[in-house]
């Protein structure tokens, strides 16, 4: 269900994409803003990994410097059939975790020194197993492609009044409103791209470490200590906060329509619901 969801927002930004583009600038202008926006995004997701490491000051670790972290990656790893990322650990004492990279083979994840110091053993590998789901469901992939259609569509809004519609009779009125309402209409599908991919990670994370119930007590806590304590890092790089498995930034109540994550409770209802129903299994480790 997931997927189809996925699929269906996906064909939902492309239609605005060439219908906006179509409107505003013709054939001409809309090859012109994809191309602009598919440049600046391949160019992203190439260098993803060391620009969102880069930008949390994250540092690598290995089995001497964070033997009990790497353990749980590698092992969960192997459990999911997938090549092992590399393991970062960010110094900061909110907590929370990302993945990134472009495939499997080139990923990498990281945790906080918060998120270390407060989670058990099975909640980190509740997690970073939730982080491997992304990697492995090329979830980073995925959200190149939408903001490659997203940032061709704010492109073709800040070129519609030198296009001004005229092509396509749209007209100044027109084209003012779909400079204002298109790139909300794009934000806003991208950002339920995203929430979808959160619900899925959680999911597929679940099975990976075996124990929905690790996940959800881990997004409790987190979510808890998230609003009292700052992440500095992410503050300063707003435009990263999509990619930790909860938003780390303090956000204001009317930014909430905006959010890339889905409500911390529904994410805990549904992993409560994934685990009513499973027999207990033993540790994975």
């Amino acid at each position: 269900m997931a997927m189809f969801r996925t699929g269906v927002l996906m064909a939902a930004i492309t239609a605005l994409y060439l219908a906006v583009g179509f409107l505003i600038g013709g054939a001409a202008g809309m090859l012109i803003a994809f191309l602009i926006a598919a440049g600046m995004n391949l160019f992203a997701c190439w260098n993803s990994d060391r620009l969102a490491l880069r930008a949390h000051n994250a540092v690598e670790v290995d089995d001497r410097s964070a033997p009990e972290l790497v353990r749980i990656v590698h092992d969960l790893a192997r459990r999911a059939g997938m090549p092992p990322p590399r393991v970062y650990v960010i110094e900061a004492a909110q907590p929370n975790a990302f993945a990134t990279g472009r495939n499997p083979e080139n990923a990498a994840v990281a945790a906080t020194t918060g998120l270390l110091s407060v989670l058990t053993p099975e909640e980190v590998a509740g997690v970073m197993a939730h982080e491997l789901a992304h990697i492995r469901n090329r979830d980073t992939l995925l959200m190149t492609v939408t903001a490659t259609f997203a940032g061709a569509i704010s492109t073709l809004a800040t070129f519609a009044l030198f296009f001004r519609g005229r092509q396509n009779g749209v007209g100044l009125i027109g084209t003012i409103a779909l400079m204002i309402l298109a790139p909300i209409a794009a934000a806003l599908v991208q950002i339920a791209i995203s929430r979808t991919r959160e619900y899925e990670a959680d999911r597929v994370g679940a099975e990976i470490c075996g124990e929905p119930l690790w996940l959800a007590s881990a997004l409790r806590k987190i979510a808890a200590l998230t609003g009292r304590v700052d992440m500095n890092s992410a503050e300063r790089n707003p435009g990263s906060a999509h990619m930790f498995i909860v938003n780390p930034l303090h956000a204001q109540a009317i930014d909430r329509l905006f959010a890339t994550h889905p409500a911390t409770e529904a994410r805990v209802a549904a992993l409560e619901a994934m685990a009513a129903p499973a027999a207990r299994r033993g540790p994975w480790a």
